[in-house]
């Protein structure tokens, strides 16, 4: 059975993943959150992408955000 580590970094992929995907900067990231009315600095999303540590919420509002209708768990 897997770790958290472990699915803290699957779920940093995931996100990472479609954002590349999509060729959304992280600051292009930042604007399309606002458009949401979800106010996040660049640097913050940095950080929480880096370490992997965020909550569902921000993982549906930045998916939300970039338009991902769908998600594929495993390749």
């Amino acid at each position: 059975m897997a770790d958290n580590a472990e699915w803290e970094g699957r779920v940093k992929g995931l996100l990472k993943a479609e954002l590349k995907r999509r060729n959304v900067s992280y600051a292009q990231l930042v604007d399309k959150l606002a458009a949401i009315g979800v106010h996040e600095s660049e640097p913050n999303i940095r950080n929480k992408l880096s370490r992997g540590k965020f909550t569902a919420v921000f993982l549906i509002q930045c998916l939300q955000a970039i338009g991902a209708v769908t998600l594929q768990l495993a390749p």
